[in-house]
């Protein structure tokens, strides 16, 4: 339609893409916001996990320095030490339930132990993380090296080390409350942002879509009006063509050319009319619909078109295998399938064959119209129910057709709840099956 011709020369998107166009906005706008939200909520997860073992780190040191003082007297006279004396340095930041604190020698032996928690590794300076086999959670330890001045030296000599320790309970439990935290405001980041960005997108399109409205509308305007003058200019045709004998018989045929060319112009300004009025869902449904036998209507576009397969050299077969019953319009339902049987004796040549198949199940039933002819290839399967379009290797000017007859039959097919599909092999012919339901029969009780 006009619309098809206005759309590429300025780069519009087609008709039928217009409303996909919205959702793949929406769907690129949330994504781009959820692997924003993604990256920043990784980021931030790693970012304050890591402050929390830094924290604990940090608080393990400071317990572990705070029992230094306390490691030459454990040397001297052992846990005895640690039983009488009522106030430590490390005492007030201890937590006997959480922590534990073991003091060990130069060579790695333990002297002392003070806390629940047990780690059997030997020293190590240094933080480290130990999982517990009886326990779901880790053991963050850190390790200090414990040295002695000697007056006789300068260099002081490693008298051995405190490890203080702790249970990471605390540090996965903080973890855990924010990755759900994380979780949920990333949730109701990406419903919000899918909010706002049903706005914005109704609101960019709001343009182009008011354009296609005028468009349609100028369509339908336009091939309604030009249905008059058509049709003076046609009738004068058809009297002057009625009393050829005050014409020359030079200008009789100049009158065939305008009769030819009125006519096609009349068929062109009926399909546009008929897109523009599917486009806007106007074509009446339940008043002229009635329960139709697809059998009848295969039967009589055999006869119709049989004369002019044979005269082309084509065998055209058709085969019942169940007739089927369906609630639709009779005239439009006729169209449908003469476009399809139309299209395939054009594109098939001399000494081929087309087939119409009808087949039925339950709920819904299958005819497939199919060819011997040139094909079509994989590149172009996906254009052949776009409007205007030709293949330059299946269809030519001297053929006729304004390349809408294939697009009108899936509007026909769509507006009956059923849907047109094509498969084809270059070279070796085409086969386009349509697909409608059928009539529900409900079987009376015996």
């Amino acid at each position: 339609m006009v619309w098809d011709i206005v759309s590429k020369k300025f780069n519009f998107p087609p008709r039928s893409e217009v409303s996909d166009l919205h959702w793949r906005l929406l769907l690129s706008y949330l994504g781009v916001m959820s692997a924003i939200l993604a990256i920043f909520a990784s980021g931030t997860y790693l970012f304050v996990s890591r402050s929390f073992h830094r924290q604990l780190d940090r608080n393990l040191l400071t317990l572990a320095q705070a029992a230094t003082p306390s490691h030459t007297r454990i040397q001297q006279e052992g846990t005895d030490y640690l039983d009488r004396v009522d106030e430590v340095p490390w005492r007030d930041i201890f937590n006997r339930d959480s922590q534990s604190l073991e003091w060990f020698d130069a060579q790695g032996r333990l002297l002392a132990t003070r806390g629940d928690l047990t780690v059997d590794d030997k020293p190590e300076t240094g933080s480290h993380t130990r999982s517990k086999d009886s326990s779901p959670h880790n053991i963050r330890s850190y390790t200090i090296s414990v040295f002695r001045d000697r007056a006789t030296s300068d260099e002081p000599t490693l008298e051995g080390y405190i490890r203080a320790s702790q249970s990471t309970e605390e540090v996965q439990e903080s973890q855990q409350q924010l990755l759900w935290g994380l979780i949920t405001g990333g949730t109701i980041g990406v419903v919000l942002s899918g909010m706002g960005g049903v706005w914005l997108t109704r609101k960019a399109l709001s343009p182009l879509e008011q354009n296609l409205k005028q468009l349609r509308q100028f369509t339908a305007d336009a091939s309604h009006e030009l249905r008059s003058p058509l049709a003076v200019i046609k009738s004068s045709v058809q009297i002057m063509q009625n009393h050829p004998e005050r014409f020359h018989e030079k200008d009789l045929r100049k009158v065939s050319a305008i009769a030819s060319a009125t006519e096609q112009m009349s068929n062109l300004v009926e399909n546009l009319l008929f897109l523009a009025r599917a486009d806007a869902n106007k074509i009446s449904k339940a008043p002229s619909r009635r329960k139709l036998s697809l059998q009848d209507i295969l039967q009589d576009l055999v006869e119709l078109f049989e004369a002019s397969a044979e005269q082309e050299g084509i065998t055209l077969n058709l085969e019942i295998q169940q007739d089927a019953k369906v609630m639709g319009n009779g005239e439009q339902l006729y169209r449908l399938f003469a476009n399809l049987l139309r299209n395939a004796l054009q594109h098939t040549p001399e000494g081929g064959s087309v087939t119409i198949r009808l087949s039925a199940s339950s709920r819904s039933c299958q005819i497939s119209v199919i060819d011997t002819g040139v094909g079509i290839s994989a590149e172009e399967k996906a254009l052949v129910f776009e409007r205007f379009w030709r293949a330059d290797r299946s269809r030519s000017q001297s053929q006729g057709g304004t390349g809408l007859g294939l697009p009108i039959a899936s509007a026909i097919a769509s507006q009956h709840g059923g849907k047109i599909t094509v498969t084809s092999t270059l070279g070796k012919g085409s086969c386009f099956t349509v697909r409608l339901p059928t009539i529900q029969t409900r079987l009376s009780p015996s």
